[in-house]
């Protein structure tokens, strides 16, 4: 007759089996999400660059600043990288600074870089949510890996291993340059 601990442990063994094997589905599926993302927005990069050269000749020619009305020459111009409300999370390039992240990813990024900066390695998603001052509870834990993920997809964060985040080479956090 098996122990009940003996039992106990397969079913653990089988769920901690199940929830390895989400969550290699869900980091599939949001690479996959990542690449349509991306791919997306090249289409809609595509469409706006033909309406520009479409558009009627006087407008055109004039160039933007002379279609503009006088108020609109009086606004600061928004830089297209700009921080948005439910903004998309762009690709990280050289010297591109983490001012153009929502304000949850720059949060994310500042307590990994904090981490760095301390020499505390890697940071997972529990100890995020507890920096944060998150009830621990999965959805929240859950909602900040699928950040994190994002980040890493987008070059801003590296995962050296499965769950454990630290900055991507040649990233700096808020505050360092960036």
């Amino acid at each position: 007759m098996p122990s009940v601990v003996g039992l106990l442990e397969q079913h653990e063994l089988a769920a901690r089996r199940r929830v390895d094997g989400l969550r290699e589905e869900a980091d599939r599926i949001q690479a996959e999400l990542a690449a349509a993302e991306e791919e997306w927005q090249e289409w809609v990069i595509a469409r706006r660059r033909v309406d520009t050269v479409l558009a009627p000749d006087s407008a055109a020619d004039a160039g933007p600043r002379a279609a503009a009305g006088p108020r609109d020459a009086d606004r600061q111009p928004v830089s297209r990288d700009a921080a948005r409300p439910k903004s998309q999370v762009p690709v990280w390039r050289e010297g591109m600074a983490s001012s153009v992240l929502s304000v949850d990813y720059q949060r994310i990024l500042r307590a990994v870089a904090d981490r760095v900066r301390l020499g505390q390695g890697p940071l997972t998603c529990q100890e995020m949510a507890a920096v944060f001052g998150m009830d621990l509870v999965p959805a929240r834990v859950e909602a900040l890996r699928s950040k994190a993920k994002r980040l890493v997809a987008r070059g801003w964060l590296a995962e050296p291993t499965p769950g454990r985040f630290t900055l991507a080479p040649g990233v700096a956090g808020p505050g360092d340059g960036s």
